[in-house]
This record gives structure tokens, C-alpha cells and sequence, in this order.
């Protein structure tokens, strides 16, 4: 199964930017087959999903976080990136990679994204 491997999280000051990055290992399928989803989750709550990028490129995104995060991707790396900007408070939460090749899922450990001054 592919695997992925998350970075970035951490603590930011508010208005501050962090960006997230979430690798694929899973070889033979180019990033071109693949579908990267962010969400974010607290304690109490539903997991959100927070952006989206199709196989086709195009994007998606929450509307708390529209104009202010960017998903993207790096073929050669088979990596996504969400890029933060702006950051609120509210935007304090544990951030989870997902991957869809075809029927195949896969879920990242999570990274911990604080927005504290």
C-alpha cells in the first residue's frame, strides 16, 4: 500500500504561514493518478476536509480557508503541498494527508498545526 510521510506542522504565530507536506512512496503510479486530500480535525469534531487536488489539477477548498491555502503538487517528488497563509487561530488543529489512486485510500499519522500567539 502507498505510504505517506507528513512535515511541516507546528507553531505559528497568528497571520503567520506554514506550509504542510505530505510525500508519497508508493512507486509506479505517477502523481498524475493520484488525488491529494487535506483535512483537519479537532478534539470533538468531524474530520473536514480542507482541499482538494483532482487528477486533473483542478482544486477545491473549504470555504473557511478559501484565498488563504493552496494545495499543489511536485511529480518528480509525488509530494502535496498545502501552503498556509493568514493563519487564525481557528485554523488550530491536527492536519491529515489522504491519498486516492483508483478504489485505494491511504491516511497520513497527522501533523499538529497550532496558531497561538
Amino acid at each position: 500500500q502507498v505510504q505517506l510521510v507528513e512535515s511541516g506542522g507546528g507553531l505559528v504565530q497568528p497571520g503567520g504561514s506554514l506550509r504542510l507536506s505530505c510525500a508519497a512512496s508508493r512507486s509506479g503510479f505517477s502523481v498524475n493518478t493520484m488525488k491529494f486530500n487535506w483535512y483537519r480535525q479537532t478534539p470533538g469534531d468531524q474530520r473536514e476536509l480542507v482541499a482538494t487536488l483532482t487528477y486533473s489539477g483542478s482544486t477545491n477548498y473549504a470555504d473557511s480557508v478559501k484565498g488563504r491555502f493552496t494545495i499543489s503538487r511536485d511529480n518528480a517528488k509525488r509530494t502535496s503541498y498545502l501552503q498556509m497563509n493568514s493563519l487564525k487561530p481557528e485554523d488550530t488543529a491536527v492536519y491529515y494527508c489522504n491519498v486516492k489512486i483508483g478504489a485505494l485510500s491511504t491516511w497520513g499519522r497527522g501533523t499538529q498545526v497550532t496558531v497561538s500567539s
